[in-house]
C-alpha cells in the first residue's frame, strides 16, 4: 500500500501555471502506475493523466494535451503534474492515485487502490 499526499494547489490566473506534487510513503513505489484525477463541483471525478510503472506509457485526457505534463521521480517517490496555460475549466480538486498493477495505466477511477486527500486548484478568469 502507498500513502499519498498531494501539494502545490492554489489560486492562479487564467494562463498561469502550477506544479502539483504527490509524495508517496510505503513500499515498492516503482511497482505502481500513478494517476492524476480531478473533480469539479457537481461533476464526476475524471482522469487527467497517468503514467505506468516504467514510465513508458503516459496518458492525457484530450482537454489537457499540450498543456499538462506528468512525470515521476523514483528517488523522491513523487509524481508531478506540471500544468501550464491553465483555464477556468481546470478548476477542481486534484487527486493522485496509485494502482499496484503498474505496467499499464488507466484513467478509470475504479482501477486505483490508493488515493490522496486532494488539493484544490482554482483558476480565475
Amino acid at each position: 500500500q502507498l500513502q499519498l499526499v498531494e501539494s502545490g494547489g492554489g489560486l492562479v490566473q487564467s494562463g498561469g501555471s502550477l506544479r502539483l506534487a504527490c509524495s508517496a510513503s510505503g513500499s515498492h513505489f516503482d511497482y505502481y502506475a500513478l494517476g492524476w484525477f480531478r473533480q469539479a463541483p457537481g461533476k464526476e471525478r475524471e482522469g487527467v493523466s497517468c503514467i505506468n510503472s516504467p514510465g513508458s506509457q503516459i496518458y492525457y485526457t484530450d482537454s489537457v494535451k499540450g498543456r499538462f505534463t506528468i512525470s515521476r521521480d523514483s528517488a523522491r517517490k513523487t509524481v508531478y503534474l506540471q500544468m501550464n496555460s491553465l483555464k477556468p475549466e481546470d478548476t477542481a480538486v486534484y487527486y493522485c492515485a496509485a494502482d499496484v498493477r503498474g505496467y499499464e495505466c488507466t484513467n478509470e477511477t475504479n482501477k486505483y487502490q490508493n488515493w490522496g486527500q486532494g488539493t484544490q486548484v482554482t483558476v480565475s478568469s
